[in-house]
């Protein structure tokens, strides 16, 4: 149950066409929901103001497929479905409808809402490869109520990529930076950024990159201030996270 809900609930009661008792039925009826493989968090949505996301990854098409029907019923308008496969997604397809995005391996069922904030997310990658982590962030924000605004393929081989977009870095909110390799292209951005940045190490690179932790230990150890890291590949948190920041103030 999102606050929405709530709010129509508490606006029947107020009208006279529920009473106070059946309200409160109501309310101790959703926090959550046992399908017996999944416990479905309903008031993450009052609670958090998010609600609850499909991790894709470890279920199978069915037991995604029952969950994203359960969310639907109470309500729930939008569903991200994160590590999505596309032959899950090709499964789900056959029962509800679902948007596929396979760079990013996100599925999404319902409309993806417009932005209910001004700022924007810029989100910066050191190469093409680091794009399917880049997508699932962007996706996240966008899914959040976000604009977004991308530049791919901007590392610090060629500093002068990143250079030329020097304008969007300065009136961003909020900057999701993803590389691989070294990871240098956080230190970067967070040297020429007035605003939050969120670094995503990702598992690019070659063998001493050691799949992303080459990465993210020179992120932890940047010397530029205002960086932060989420975990290896992780664009989804570092999403998630931007958009928190993002709609601060707007609450």
């Amino acid at each position: 149950m999102d606050r929405d809900n709530i709010r129509k609930i508490l606006k029947n009661v107020a009208e006279g066409k529920i009473t106070p008792s059946e309200a409160e039925l109501q309310l101790k009826l959703e926090p959550f929901e046992e399908l017996g493989f999944a416990s479905i968090d309903h008031h993450r949505g009052l609670r958090q103001g998010v609600s609850e996301v499909i991790y894709g990854a470890g279920k199978t098409s069915e037991q995604i497929v029952k969950i994203a029907q359960a969310l639907k019923a109470k309500g729930q308008k939008t569903i991200l479905i994160t590590r999505l496969s596309k032959e899950k997604a090709d499964y789900i397809k056959g029962c509800i409808e679902l948007n596929y995005f396979e760079m990013g391996n996100i599925g999404i069922i319902g409309e993806i809402p417009e932005p209910n904030t001004e700022g924007t997310i810029l989100i910066v990658t050191g190469g093409t490869s680091d794009m399917p982590v880049a997508e699932e962030a962007a996706l996240t924000c966008q899914v959040l109520g976000n604009n977004v605004k991308k530049i791919y393929d901007a590392g610090v081989a060629g500093i002068h990529r990143l250079l030329a977009h020097s304008e969007d870095i300065m009136r961003a909110k909020v900057i999701i930076a993803i590389a691989g390799m070294e990871g240098a292209l956080a230190s970067v951005v967070g040297g020429l950024a007035d605003c939050p940045v969120i670094a995503v190490p990702t598992s690019i690179g070659y063998g001493a990159s050691f799949g992303g932790l080459s990465a993210l230990l020179s992120m932890l150890n940047s010397c530029a201030s205002g960086v932060s890291v989420v975990n290896i590949d992780n664009g989804f948190g570092a999403g998630y996270m931007a958009s928190m920041i993002n709609h601060i103030g707007g609450k």
